[in-house]
Formats: structure tokens, C-alpha cells, sequence
């Protein structure tokens, strides 16, 4: 064997060729699987990034972070706010508006969130709520759940001490819920679970004039 090795040059040569070839099919396979998951990654870390970064909720009555007018709470005309809108997704079904307060009663000790309103199956075609907006004002098909005022509309902030925050939730999902019959927070919460596509939030803050 040795003989024929060393007297077959040719035979030596087909299989270092053999070899090389075997080895750089390897090697581009390797490489193919490897830019295909970078790419896969880099797919779905766009998505992701889009979902975060499309959805967002102003107000043209306050600003994120900024203290919300009296005209807007219990020391005023108790009224909402205007909110505004956009970069809902296309594959959204509906929206879900929320607005509590995590604060109360006390920002320093805090023990519950108080809600203030509560709208669901909100159009995804809808692009934002005037101020005041009455029942009939509503989004066609939007619905309402209550408040811990045990009331569905809005009510606004009333913190007994302290400045509050006052969250602003919207959520994009990827189903119409059913008729909840004027569920809770936690109600509506719970129905929602599994179904979110993408949420977003404004805070404004507020404390009452005799608390300064």
C-alpha cells in the first residue's frame, strides 16, 4: 500500500482534492447557517423595536411628566382631556385606554392605584379623544368599563395629599373583546392577557392647590 501511495501521485492528489472540497463545502454551509440566524435575529429584533418604538399618546392639554390643569381634575371642571395618537399597528384589532393612579392616597406611603377610566374596544382606525369627550363622542364600538368610583366615564384627579401620577395606558391588541358588561381594571386586565401587540403610556401630575 505504501508502494502504490507513493508511486500514484495522481491518487494522493484526488484525495487531498477531495478533502479541500469537502472541507469548503463545510465551511459555506457553516457560514450560510450562521448569517441566515443573524439575519432571523436581526428580523425580529426590528420587530420588536417597532413595536416599542411606533405606539405613542400625547395630549395637547399637558405634557409628559408636566403637571395636569386644575380644568381637568376635581378642582375644576372635572372634565378629560384631549389625547391624541398614532403608530398603531396595522394588524391591530382594537384599543384599550386606561387611567389610574398608582400614588394613592399618599405618594410617600402608597397603597392601592385608584382608576379613573377605563375604555375598551376602542376602533384602531381612531386616532385620539377630544376633550370632554361624551359617551356618544366615543369611537364607534368603543366600550366602557367603571372606575373606582364604581362609574363607567371619566373622573378626574382629587389626590387627598402629596403630587400624583396619573398614567395614561394605551394598548394596542390583536382581538375585539367581547362585551364585558362594565368590567374593572383587573377584569378588563385579565381579558386582555395574551392579546397585547404593543402599549405606550403618558403621565401627568397633579396636587391641589391647598395641599402646596
Amino acid at each position: 500500500m505504501k508502494y502504490f501511495r507513493e508511486n500514484n501521485p495522481a491518487s494522493i492528489g484526488c484525495i487531498y482534492f477531495f478533502r479541500l472540497v469537502v472541507i469548503t463545502f463545510f465551511t459555506i454551509m457553516l457560514f450560510f447557517i450562521l448569517f441566515q440566524t443573524s439575519r432571523a435575529g436581526t428580523s425580529t429584533s426590528q420587530i420588536n423595536n417597532e413595536n416599542i418604538m411606533t405606539l405613542s399618546l400625547i395630549s395637547p392639554s399637558f405634557l409628559p411628566n408636566d403637571m395636569i390643569p386644575s380644568k381637568y381634575t376635581c378642582d375644576g371642571q372635572d372634565i378629560s382631556a384631549a389625547l391624541s395618537w398614532s403608530g398603531v399597528p396595522d394588524h391591530t384589532k382594537s384599543l384599550v385606554l386606561i387611567v389610574d393612579d398608582p400614588d394613592a392616597p399618599d405618594p410617600a406611603a402608597p397603597k392601592m392605584t385608584w382608576v379613573h377610566w377605563v375604555l375598551y374596544n376602542i376602533p384602531p382606525q381612531a386616532n385620539g379623544l377630544p376633550e370632554n369627550v361624551a359617551v356618544n363622542e366615543l369611537p364607534a364600538g368603543t366600550l366602557q368599563g367603571i372606575n373606582d368610583w364604581k362609574r363607567t366615564g371619566y373622573g378626574g384627579p382629587c389626590p387627598p395629599i402629596g403630587i400624583h401620577r396619573y398614567f395614561h395606558k394605551l394598548y394596542a391588541l390583536d382581538t375585539v373583546l367581547p362585551d364585558l358588561k362594565h368590567p374593572t381594571k383587573s377584569e378588563l386586565e385579565k381579558a386582555m392577557h395574551g392579546h397585547i401587540i404593543v402599549q405606550t403610556e403618558l403621565i401627568g401630575r397633579y396636587q391641589r392647590s391647598h395641599h402646596k
